[in-house]
């Protein structure tokens, strides 16, 4: 499980460092000192879980929770505990006062860990060596993998483009991309996953499949020209 730290304080930044390297199963992949450069970091990438102190500079914990369409699992941490009540009331998954208590650190990672789990148990997809079935609109529908040109994440739900049509399940494009086969399958961002045999052309930041333009993040490109790109590569 990974996790990002939000706190205008650096000795809070490097307390939390710390705490997260005790934890086995638990990276930090991310330290910011305001909510806007935080952002910038989850438009790109994919986070399980976000520690945020409340009162940051410009725009404070609270707002920029509000201001995220879709957040990742997030624990609130402040030295001052007025503000637990209003973090309850935002639905976060935890509140941790300063200083943080490792035991009590700890509690709070199990219950995110527990969520992440539950929120990767198959729900709406089953799958075989060739095909997969898709719940959508009360039917389940049988698409071959090949048949699958590109999945469009929206929040909560996913819409599977394929030569049948296309196709809404409820689910969200992590959970997916971890239930298609590798490597045919490939993620161009947070919201996009690609077949890579239904890739007609690669336009600068674009890859264009049946027609339709689909960006690639900055934070997958490397990684796609690298693995579909430079190895295929006719040169002179």
């Amino acid at each position: 499980m990974n996790c990002i730290v939000i706190d205008n304080d650096s000795r809070a930044r490097e307390e939390m460092k710390q705490n997260i390297k005790n934890v086995p199963n638990l990276e930090m992949i991310g330290s910011f000192e305001t909510a806007l450069k935080a952002n910038e970091f989850l438009l790109e990438n994919d986070v399980d879980l976000m520690f945020t102190e409340v009162e940051l500079p410009g725009l404070n914990g609270f707002d920029f929770v509000r201001s995220l369409k879709n957040p990742p699992q997030v624990i609130v941490t402040t030295s001052d505990e007025k503000h637990a009540v209003e973090a309850f009331e935002l639905d976060v998954l935890d509140f941790l006062a300063k200083p943080i208590k490792m035991d009590r650190f700890i509690r709070a990672i199990n219950k995110a860990e527990g969520v992440l789990r539950m929120h990767d148990e198959p729900s709406a997809i089953d799958y075989n060596e060739d095909f997969i079935f898709v719940k959508s609109e009360r039917k389940y529908v049988k698409l071959n993998y090949n048949d699958i040109y590109f999945i469009e994440g929206l929040k909560d739900y996913v819409i599977l483009h394929a030569n049948k049509g296309k196709f809404m399940t409820a689910m969200n494009v992590k959970t997916v991309h971890r239930r298609l086969p590798n490597p045919t399958f490939f993620r161009t961002s947070k919201s996009y996953i690609v077949n890579v045999n239904h890739i007609d052309e690669i336009d600068g930041e674009d890859v264009i499949v049946q027609d339709t333009r689909i960006p690639i993040g900055r934070s997958y490109r490397e990684k796609f020209v690298h693995r579909f790109v430079q190895k295929r590569l006719i040169r002179r």
